[in-house]
């Protein structure tokens, strides 16, 4: 029985969400201003059962944050320092492989590795790095440096951003994660990161990886100082690459956390966001990006029982095991660092759905649970 009837000011977006019509701004603008979320949520969960069934999609994983020198210091970041910081930190090549080796027992398939734009880390430094972990761990995929990342690497040696990544993808690099996109508008970046890239340079980072056969993720942070409209304008201009290429795997909202950022000192009352705001922004997702094929809730962001509840809001995605995180945790996040296997299983079960182990790439490892 459908819940969205004729009288439901949401029934002409149910129509074209029903038929398999992509959704306009103008519709976007409409769910994100409306109150009803259970409508929301049921049209989320129409598109997520028609692409997925009862799946839900886990990884066993591993994040390194190898270090936190920064030195762009975003106003929305309370994870990057500078390097006379007392909390600095830096790892060596050996303490890298020391934690990748560490996670070798717990039988993971991905290194996820991001960090701060360290001016004393050279390009060579990251190649040697994805070299050694490709050799201990060959059959682990390495998902590593946001486009952020990649774009001051070509800045720093003057080579293009298609030399950064075949140099590091001939390393061993298999995919980008979807870090630094914050929301593209140039009026927010100009509030919480004018010195970070352009959202038009992120989009370029990834076409470029796309264009040379490597997969990668999309992010929005979400909860700060962007508006209704430019969230859905960047819903869009994903859309538009995600139909250029074909190269995006999944969709992540990100929940701003201010504790400790430089924001949160100069925005008066800037708080998390709210259960509510998280599986509305989940839900509206998977309904303006049809050409996705995964959209994801970070447990680590919304946290755990936010995650499942959003398995019946059109999210088919809770991420992975993590082991550490450190970027979140900076700014007051207080979910665990990780969860085991058996957490997430059971997490799953209970929404009702059927848990599938993946890869990066969303090939099935294991769905005997």
């Amino acid at each position: 029985m459908e819940i969205i009837t004729e009288q439901n000011n949401l029934y002409d977006i149910w129509q074209k969400v029903k038929n398999g019509i992509r959704l306009t701004k103008e519709d976007g603008l409409r769910l994100f201003a409306s109150k009803d979320l259970l409508e929301i949520g049921y049209m989320a969960n129409f598109v997520r059962e028609k692409k997925h069934k009862d799946n839900a999609f886990f990884i066993v994983n591993r994040h390194i944050n190898h270090t936190n020198i920064c030195v762009t210091r975003c106003k929305l970041c309370a994870f990057g320092v500078d390097k006379e910081d007392i909390t600095s930190y830096t790892m060596t090549l050996e303490e890298i492989e020391k934690r990748a080796k560490e996670s070798m027992k717990a039988n993971i398939t991905e290194l996820h590795i991001v960090g701060g734009l360290n001016p004393e880390l050279s390009l060579e430094f990251y190649e040697e790095m994805l070299q050694r972990l490709s050799k201990i761990m060959p059959t682990v995929h390495l998902q590593a440096f946001t486009a952020v990342e990649i774009h001051y690497y070509a800045q720093e040696n003057q080579l293009t951003i298609a030399e950064v990544l075949s140099r590091l993808k001939n390393a061993g690099l298999g995919s980008l994660p979807g870090g630094g996109a914050e929301v593209f508008a140039k009026r927010v970046r100009d509030k919480i990161c004018p010195e970070k890239i352009s959202g038009e340079q992120w989009l370029e980072v990834h076409r470029t990886a796309h264009q040379l056969g490597m997969r990668s993720n999309a992010t929005l942070l979400y909860g700060h100082v962007e508006t209704y409209e430019e969230r859905v304008d960047h819903f869009i201009k994903l859309r538009e690459l995600q139909d250029e290429t074909g190269g995006f795997l999944t969709f992540i909202p990100l929940a701003f956390h201010p504790k400790n950022t430089e924001l949160s000192g100069e925005l008066v009352g800037l708080s998390r966001t709210t259960g509510i705001e998280d599986l509305k922004m989940l839900a509206i997702s998977r309904l303006m990006l049809d050409n996705f094929d995964h959209i994801k809730a970070f447990w680590i962001m919304v946290g755990p029982k936010i995650a499942q509840i959003s398995l019946r809001f059109g999210v088919d995605d809770i991420d992975g095991t993590i082991i550490e995180e450190r970027i979140t945790h900076a700014a007051g996040g207080e979910t665990e660092q990780g969860l085991s296997k058996a957490d997430i299983v059971k997490m799953i079960k209970d929404a009702g759905r059927k848990p599938i182990e993946r890869d990066t790439l969303y090939n099935i490892v294991n769905q005997e649970f």
